[in-house]
């Protein structure tokens, strides 16, 4: 079989990741039901454990098609940026299924509930202090990692690696923060339709801050082994898209559950 093409398209080789990716997936999603009625982690833990070693072991061949074997053509660069584009659209789309909950239930509070928004007996969170203090936190990562990209693109690597190690830590710092305002909440998930709106989309939101921080976290490794260039750095550019996006959503969150809702 011959290894010359005369296309700028990307055939992908057999892969076992996959499969794999979704057996274990579905490990995990069982060993949660196992959790949540049993109280046992292990089922849990083995399908998680087996999901890292996938995501590393895939992330491994796409790294090594897209940087050393130069796979990732013009052509193919720009399918995956309508896929991301694509991707943060269905993303998009998800929130505002919370933010339809929210204010459905905030504008016409119904009579279970009191007719009343906040309901009765909910204590909220001062929207001046944690609240904002994450708001600051995610508009300076969004500064730090844009300095971080433009960097790369004037093949300044220093201030680069400066900014993305910088968004990382704030991205982390953000997840503590929220963690201790979860842990101190005067009020829990089955706290009526304000519990279930107020976990449930800054839950999914703090979810998507930390599959941000590690995306973030995995291009920051890669800048420092020199796989981006100025002309060739998709991967980090889809992450600082994906942190935009976590970060206008959290403004959304900020301004209309923490301040308005309060």
């Amino acid at each position: 079989m011959s290894l010359h093409k005369n296309h700028p398209y990307h055939l992908v080789d057999i892969s076992p990741w996959p499969l794999l990716g979704a057996l274990s997936t579905m490990i995990t999603m069982m060993g949660l039901i196992k959790w949540f009625h049993f109280y046992k982690l292990n089922l849990f833990l083995l399908g998680f454990i087996i999901i890292l070693l996938v995501m590393y072991q895939w992330w491994r061949d796409i790294v090594r098609e897209s940087t050393f074997q130069g796979h990732h053509t013009y052509n193919v660069t720009m399918g995956l940026r309508w896929g991301m584009i694509l991707f943060i659209t269905s993303e998009v789309l998800f929130f505002i299924s919370f933010f339809w909950g929210f204010f459905h239930n905030s504008l016409s509070p119904s009579i279970e509930i009191g007719m009343i928004w906040p309901p009765k007996g909910i204590e909220t969170f001062n929207p001046i202090e944690i609240p904002l203090l994450n708001t600051l936190i995610l508009l300076t990562s969004g500064l730090t990692v844009t300095w971080a990209h433009h960097s790369l693109m004037e093949n300044n690597y220093s201030q680069s690696f400066q900014g993305l190690l910088l968004t990382v830590i704030l991205g982390f710092y953000f997840t503590l923060l929220q963690g201790y305002e979860y842990m101190e909440a005067p009020f829990t998930i089955s706290d009526a339709a304000y519990g279930s709106s107020f976990f449930m989309a800054t839950g999914f939101h703090g979810l998507h801050v930390i599959i941000g921080s590690l995306f973030l976290f995995v291009c920051l490794i890669r800048l420092y082994f020199n796989h981006f260039s100025s002309i060739h750095h998709f991967g980090f550019e889809a992450a600082a898209w994906y942190w935009h996006f976590v970060d206008v959503v959290w403004l959304f969150l900020y301004i209309s559950i923490y301040w308005w809702g309060s």
